[in-house]
């Protein structure tokens, strides 16, 4: 095959390529085709490395020539082992994408080899041990598995697993629109876990139309922040604050009411729901969205394809503290417009400061000091022209305006 012959040119040993693929073939699939997230520009960048590897000068210093994945372990952590800069690792990972669809699932118990030949590295997966490696046939029938394969996550699910469903980019207007809370049993100001609470659609549509899947979940939002672009003030998307999730009791109706010598008026009889989780106090006023399926998320760190111009920090999320750190996130001002992905890695840029130079006796001269890198970021939840982004790394903690550039 043609993956086998470009691995042959490029010193891979036949068998290994054969076990790699027969191993890929089979997680391949078990997986649903939207845990399988392969870009153009990702194969791409596989393919054209898939003979050449990584420059021995890009290898961590003390990179074992084994390494067995062990329970816990993530594939930035392996990156890091490996590379000084892990967000090569789909390129040390290289393979014919025709082959092995999905490169970057690795599960305990694996054991990785490093190769070296002609100046270049190359990882692969340890030759099985006695005799030849089996031929794995697949044939199209329905498989069922877990959504937790075992794969190894790219970060610690704590760090983002929150963030996937928490933080929300909207347009202008939608949680105007949005069902909103009307009431809370015995006139309740505040509401939390555990409280009843008595919702209204805002657009006419009922709320049982707008719920997802069968638990019929909402998320309870407020305040709508006008997220923009530092330099240009342009409004790039509203943040809502994230409060907790309700669950739907009872949809909307109608209620006759007699009223004195009245027949009777119809009247609207807001939806029942009960909060089930709440991160803060709840108050009526509050909207409801409906609560999206659980996504299966699934990346590889890496560079963007081309230059990042442009990319700056917009927001720290929650705004609880004015300098972000390790495992915080914040929101940057690129998108899916931009080209970004869940998995690109940035460099964090910190602005140099503007001084007088004074070393010349009698001159005055006003400078401004070089940008310095100042860490590293992941992107994780992408939007149209915003993304949320896990830092990975800092030196002295990041704020609303750093700069933000392929880390290359």
């Amino acid at each position: 095959m043609k993956g086998q012959r470009e691995a042959a040119k490029a010193g891979f040993p036949p068998s290994a390529w054969t076990v790699t693929a027969a191993l890929a073939a089979t997680l391949l699939a078990a997986l649903p085709a939207q845990a399988q997230p392969v870009t153009p520009a990702w194969r791409a960048t596989a393919e054209q490395v898939a003979q050449a590897g990584v420059p021995l000068s890009e290898l961590a210093p003390n990179a074992p020539d084994t390494y067995t994945v062990k329970s816990g372990d993530t594939l930035w952590a392996i990156s890091r082992v490996f590379l000084l800069s892990p967000w090569r690792w789909p390129e040390l990972w290289g393979m014919n994408m025709e082959e092995v669809r999905n490169p970057h699932r690795i599960y305990p118990g694996q054991q990785l080899v490093l190769e070296k030949i002609g100046g270049r590295a190359r990882l692969r997966v340890q030759q099985a041990q006695g005799g030849d490696v089996p031929t794995v046939r697949v044939s199209p029938r329905v498989r069922v598995s877990a959504v937790g394969d075992g794969a190894l996550p790219t970060l610690a699910p704590h760090l983002i697993e929150p963030f996937l469903a928490e933080p929300i980019i909207v347009d202008g207007g939608v949680l105007d629109r949005a069902p909103r809370i009307v009431a809370a049993p015995d006139n309740r100001v505040l509401i939390t876990r555990g409280d009843r609470i008595y919702a209204r659609a805002s657009d006419g549509a009922p709320m049982a139309d707008r719920a997802t899947g069968p638990a019929e979940e909402f998320r309870v939002f407020r305040n709508a922040k006008p997220l923009r672009d530092p330099i240009s003030k342009t409004v790039l998307g509203y943040e809502a604050e994230y409060l907790g999730k309700a669950q739907m009791v009872r949809g909307e109706g109608t209620e006759t009411v007699k009223t004195g010598r009245d027949e009777g008026k119809v009247t609207a009889v807001p939806a029942t729901l009960d909060v089930v989780s709440a991160r803060s106090e709840m108050r009526v006023g509050d909207r409801l969205l409906p609560e999206p399926g659980r996504q299966l998320v699934s990346y590889t760190p890496r560079a963007p394809q081309g230059p990042v111009d442009g990319g700056m920090v917009v927001s720290m999320y929650g705004d609880s503290v004015a300098l972000a750190g390790q495992n915080q996130v914040v929101v940057i001002n690129k998108g899916t417009a931009d080209g970004m992905e869940a998995g690109h890695v940035l460099a964090i840029q910190k602005a140099g400061a503007t001084i007088i130079d004074r070393s010349q006796p009698g001159e005055r001269t006003e400078v401004k000091l070089p940008n310095e890198r100042n860490g590293l970021m992941m992107v994780f939840r992408p939007f149209e022209r915003l993304s949320y982004a896990l830092i990975l790394e800092t030196n002295e903690g990041v704020k609303v305006g750093d700069r933000v550039i392929s880390p290359r």
